[in-house]
């Protein structure tokens, strides 16, 4: 059997594939080994291919050549896997080498060795990936030899379980989808507006209060519509606690958000005292958009959010802890005599700089405790916290104005990167909101914007997709969104840059599908959405990309102002 490279449909590609000919079968003698370190790997790789092939794939003493069996009649010759670590290959990298006898894979660490057993997945028939046996074979692994690793250390995705809820067992799928794409990064957005969903022991109103909503609207906000549905959900601190394992078991970090000092409505609902107006006291928003209700800047309300980052915490070992930062509108402030006060007592400039000053407050905190506090690109504005990690959601321009202040940044501006925005221009999408991004556009998505100074490119430590739920109220919408575009966004952050024609993507992506068909994803097809996938019944807010460039320019131009001009992205405060 002589196979190609171009027959091997791989995604992400890796680095360098050599194709050879003929195959290594996978019988019912074929034995698994594995170093010490990879024992982990191991039973999960076990695991994952049993419950779909049959194989038992017995364990043999680690560093021992696999033992000579002779095969029953039928049970083809002996083979065997082997995982090992080797320290000199890159932390996430791997070499994988499949001759007729043998499987090897060789990883920097566990989490590379777990990748390249990700590709050795990907080099068997797509079944394999059912939960259980489909068919009896054959598993023939072709002949190759593969030196990979990843081009960025963080490739992400972003899930909002605030604006709609998904249950545990929904988020752990999640996890094995991210990391069948070698994904590594999951961020939770746990709090908004319109929902809070962790539990914090010290404020159990939090969720009694704030994690249910009375209903929804259904599609884009524009049209006035709501569902009459409540709507709610929360995880408790168990259900973090194995959401987390369960995600590091896979070399997944989670990286939770607690949104402040804007998008907290739900949290002023269970404790009015945190807002500016207790004396009008809110629901959980029931309304897509951004809540006119902020957090007060008071000692009692950054003391009870301290407390609530002390929680997250115990919970979340990540060395990054989201705490938002974005799209904080300033009206209350404006008109609240404590903020004015505040401003006045402090020096400030602004209410910009009293949001800077904020969120100062809980980057300290964090800093204390050896984490890092990662917000959206809006903490650029009024004095960005030092030492803060940025997620560039508004554009390149504002991952080079971060990165020239200081900050190391994750990309993810909205044009390439948000996977609620409508997937193709026809008016059946379901829900089409945002402009056009397909997954070709996802696929070219490039981290690294090309006016960024070869000594600041170290800045971007990689790039994440972003899922906002307001029109994703079920996993199978989020299947829909996430689907194949994720797919694509796994091979820009994980191949080399530069491939051109990205090493056949189409051709290999055609192929990837029937592994997500095999995963239970509900992915978008090709041609469009499927006539359950429509939603006539929800009308959206389609864009076109001049304008939402034109609403960008006047929503970041204080803060790439001050860059241009060579100073900080603002007037720093009193810390």
């Amino acid at each position: 059997m002589e196979v190609t490279s171009e027959a091997v449909n791989l995604l992400p590609h890796p680095v360098d594939l050599r194709a050879g000919s003929g195959g290594c079968p996978l019988t019912p003698t074929t034995t698994l080994a594995a170093d010490p370190a990879c024992a982990g790997v191991a039973r999960w790789l076990r695991e994952t291919l049993s419950r779909s092939t049959g194989l038992p794939l017995p364990a043999v003493g680690p560093g021992a050549d696999p033992p000579a069996v002779v095969p029953p009649d039928g049970a083809g010759p002996a083979t065997g896997i082997r995982l090992s670590v080797d320290p000199a290959l890159p932390a996430e990298g791997y070499r994988l080498r499949v001759r007729p006898d043998g499987v090897t894979v060789t990883g920097g660490t566990p989490a590379g060795v777990f990748y390249g057993a990700q590709t050795l997945l990907q080099l068997l028939p797509p079944t394999v990936y059912r939960r259980a046996p489909v068919s009896s074979g054959p598993w023939t692994v072709p002949v190759v030899e593969i030196d990979d690793r990843p081009r960025f250390g963080w490739r992400g995705f972003m899930l909002d379980v605030a604006r709609h809820f998904m249950p545990v067992a929904g988020v752990l799928r999640i996890i094995d989808l991210l990391a069948a794409h070698k994904l590594n990064v999951l961020h939770l957005h746990l709090t908004d507006d319109q929902g809070w969903r962790v539990q914090i022991r010290r404020y159990p109103r939090l969720t009694e209060v704030g994690a249910g909503r009375a209903e929804s609207m259904v599609g884009s906000r524009q049209h006035e519509r709501f569902d009459g549905r409540p709507h709610g959900g929360y995880y408790t601190q168990d259900d973090l606690r194995e959401i987390v394992a369960y995600a590091a078991q896979r070399f997944v970090t989670v990286v939770p958000e607690i949104d402040l000092p804007g998008h907290t409505q739900a949290a002023i609902a269970a404790y009015p005292e945190l807002g500016n107006r207790p004396d009008q006291p809110v629901t959980v928003s029931t309304r897509w958009g951004v809540s006119s209700r902020v957090l007060n800047v008071s000692d009692e309300t950054v003391a009870f959010f301290r407390n609530v980052l002390d929680e997250v915490m115990e919970l979340f070992p990540s060395r990054h802890i989201g705490i938002g930062g974005d799209e904080c509108r300033k009206d209350e402030w404006r008109t609240s005599l404590a903020a004015q006060r505040r401003i006045r007592e402090l020096g400030l400039a602004d209410e910009d700089a009293l949001q800077a000053w904020f969120v100062r407050q809980f980057q300290e905190h964090l800093t204390a405790a050896g984490r890092v506090a990662y917000g959206w690109d809006e903490i650029l504005e009024g004095g960005p916290p030092p030492g803060a990690t940025v997620a560039a959601w508004r554009g390149p321009a504002l991952a080079v104005a971060a990165a020239r202040a200081g900050h190391d940044v994750v990309a993810c501006w909205d044009s390439a990167a948000y996977l609620d925005y409508r997937q193709s221009a026809d008016p059946g999408e379901p829900i089409p909101v945002g402009t056009v991004l397909d997954v070709a556009a996802v696929r070219a998505f490039e981290p690294v914007p090309p006016e960024l100074p070869a000594d600041l490119r170290h800045r971007i430590l990689g790039a994440q997709c972003n899922l906002w739920t307001e029109h994703a109220d079920s996993p199978r919408a989020v299947d829909y969104l996430a689907f194949p575009r994720l797919s694509g966004f796994a091979e820009a952050v994980w191949s080399p840059s530069g491939a051109a024609p990205w090493q056949g993507f189409s051709r290999r992506l055609a192929g990837h599908l029937d592994r997500l068909t095999a995963m239970g994803v509900e992915h978008r097809p090709p041609d469009g959405p499927l006539p359950w996938q429509r939603r006539p019944d929800a009308r959206g807010w389609p864009r076109e990309p001049a304008d939402r460039a034109a609403e960008l320019a006047a929503l970041t131009g204080n803060v790439l102002s001050t860059s241009a001009a060579g100073h900080p992205t603002g007037r720093p405060g009193p810390t």
